[in-house]
């Protein structure tokens, strides 16, 4: 009982050191620019790219970064409480509980990308445009939809459209990757394929792709993406928040920054190689 005790109190001052050393005193946050990154990949679009990619173009404009990776709930508790400065990626509406539990202690900046979008996609060489004529080519595509791993919210969709729609097929349950595989082999060979897909994806870099048009809503209506600052932020770095509220990504040049982080395996190498492709529309972001 006496070791338990002991223990217990051993992790109590543990757990109070670490929160310590993670919220900075006044001094450290006006040095340094902490952004605060989803470090769950099944909630998260485009939040590690994105960070890094401001990671390198604050630190161009003389500024200190650090990159924080945190679970979704807390990188907003975070931001509310003044521990983090900014979070890149907000979905509005899908984030509109946390909105609602945190808001009132971050504010909500402008958005970055306009209609992230989830459904059925196929190659733009297949004739067929919308879910309710997929039986239509249901030998040419082996009554197949390949989806992605079990449980995931998109299958459970596809299995709701499947029966909503009345189509004669059956999800493929398989990994993402694996999926993506698959478009990549069907797409060289010009194979019809059908598979679960969203926007932004880094696969729009590489093929040629069209979602299905869905008359009865299965997916629902897409989200915007914001990004959200700690209170005061703005004062702190009026020209930081100016030059995010200029920023914009495209379906085609965010799907870039995806692919070629993708390819570099480095999300800092490969968000550094976009950045250094792209110096047109980031001038348009940073104007000095």
């Amino acid at each position: 009982m006496k070791n338990n005790s002991i223990l217990l109190a051993i992790l109590l001052i543990s757990t109070i050191f670490i929160l310590s050393a993670c919220a900075p005193d006044a001094d450290h946050r006006d040095d340094t620019i902490r952004i605060g990154v989803n470090n769950i990949a099944e909630d998260s679009i485009a939040d590690v790219e994105v960070s890094n990619m401001w990671q390198i173009l604050l630190q161009e404009n003389g500024y200190n970064v650090e990159v924080i990776e945190v679970g979704k709930e807390m990188l907003f508790q975070g931001v509310a409480q003044g521990n983090l400065d900014i979070g890149m990626e907000v979905l509005i509406p899908q984030d509109n509980i946390l909105i609602e539990e945190y808001g009132a202690d971050f504010d909500i900046q402008d958005k970055w990308y306009k209609e992230t979008r989830y459904g059925l996609v196929v190659p733009s060489y297949v004739e067929v445009n919308s879910i309710s004529e997929l039986n239509e080519k249901k030998d040419i595509l082996n009554n197949e939809i390949i989806g992605i791993e079990p449980g995931s919210n998109i299958n459970e969709l596809t299995e709701k459209a499947i029966e909503e729609y009345g189509l004669d097929f059956e999800v493929v349950e398989i990994s993402e990757p694996a999926m993506i595989e698959a478009l990549g082999e069907a797409y060289e060979d010009k194979e019809p394929i059908a598979v679960t897909l969203w926007k932004p994806h880094r696969v729009y870099a590489y093929y040629d792709l069209k979602h299905l048009d869905d008359p009865n809503n299965i997916y629902g209506d897409g989200d915007d993406i914001a990004f959200i600052t700690r209170e005061g932020f703005a004062e702190d770095f009026s020209d930081v928040v100016q030059w995010m509220n200029n920023w914009f990504m495209t379906d085609e040049n965010l799907s870039d920054l995806m692919a070629i982080i993708e390819e570099e395996e480095d999300p800092v190498n490969g968000a550094n190689a976009w950045v250094n492709e792209n110096r047109d529309l980031i001038d348009e972001w940073i104007t000095n």
